[in-house]
């Protein structure tokens, strides 16, 4: 490639358009993937990950910009500047989630993603909780044998009157 691209490589169809060098490339690394089946076929995070892999690969899932804060345990990263999420792999009950609430305040929201939680999510006005696992299964496309998968973070279209979603809300509890 680098010699394509220095023009010192004659071969191919360099020669018949007249190629005189020049462009460019990019090697990038690939993260492990972020889900992994358990032996009883249930989707999990990958042991590969740690903490911040997990809470960076999942602020990118979710369109957000990772940037965890020294100070605030719950604040890994932000959409806006009253906007934030916090990424963790606990079981969180009710008490804690009130606690976050509480943290959070009324002038601000956060995305919780975690493993699991008891309690109805849309009891904290200012919280939005959902399940590591659901979040990312949400978001991912399946059966494609190409190149052709969906990178970016677009909202989602609602379904036309009359038409079925793919996956519907039928994914085992995690």
């Amino acid at each position: 490639m680098k010699r394509v691209i220095d023009g010192d490589d004659l071969g191919g169809i360099t020669n018949a358009v007249s190629w005189k060098g020049g462009g460019g490339f990019r090697y990038y690394r690939l993260a492990p993937s972020l889900l992994e089946k358990d032996k009883w076929g249930n989707w999990i995070i990958s042991k590969q990950y740690n903490a911040a892999m997990l809470a960076e690969a999942l602020c990118k899932v979710e369109g957000l910009v990772y940037s965890p804060s020294d100070t605030i345990y719950w604040q890994h990263g932000y959409s806006t500047e009253r906007d934030f999420v916090y990424v963790t792999t606990q079981n969180l009950s009710p008490d804690q989630l009130q606690e976050l609430s509480d943290e959070v305040g009324s002038e601000r929201s956060l995305l919780v993603l975690c493993s699991a939680f008891r309690g109805k999510a849309d009891r904290w006005q200012n919280l939005t909780v959902k399940k590591i696992p659901r979040a990312v299964l949400s978001r991912c496309e399946w059966g494609h044998d190409d190149y052709s998968l969906r990178v970016e973070n677009l909202p989602k279209a609602p379904p036309k009157p009359g038409q079925q979603e793919l996956f519907g809300d039928d994914f085992a509890d995690e």
